[in-house]
This record gives C-alpha cells, sequence and structure tokens, in this order.
C-alpha cells in the first residue's frame, strides 16, 4: 500500500514489527521510492496533526 506524507513524499508501505527493546510498541516499516527505508512508531505515522492551521494525517492511504 502506498502512503502520501503530508509535506508531499510518497511511501511504499513495508510492514508492521514490534520494538525488540518494547514489545509492546509497535514500529511502521516503510520506504520511500529512492529505497532508503524508514521506521515510526505506528502511533506517530497514523497521527493527526496540525499543519497550515488544519489537522491532517501524516501519512494518507493513496490508492
Amino acid at each position: 500500500m502506498k502512503y502520501k506524507h503530508f509535506k508531499g513524499g510518497i511511501y511504499d508501505f513495508v510492514c508492521e514489527a514490534k520494538l525488540e527493546s518494547n514489545p509492546q510498541i509497535v514500529m511502521v516499516i516503510y520506504k520511500s521510492h529512492d529505497g532508503c527505508a524508514w521506521v515510526r512508531p505506528r502511533d506517530v505515522f497514523y497521527e493527526l496533526l496540525e499543519h497550515d492551521g488544519k489537522l491532517v494525517r501524516r501519512f494518507e492511504p493513496i490508492n
């Protein structure tokens, strides 16, 4: 699945993974089109934030 970052980048969702040091924390692993892999806590990946005075998703799913 692809996601668009609120600043415009397009990323491929790779998988979710548990943090080894604290398995209660689930991380999202995703890749940019230049091949770089990134990781964020799932709560941060899916959070709403304020941008230009509006509430937006950090990453919005795209088809």
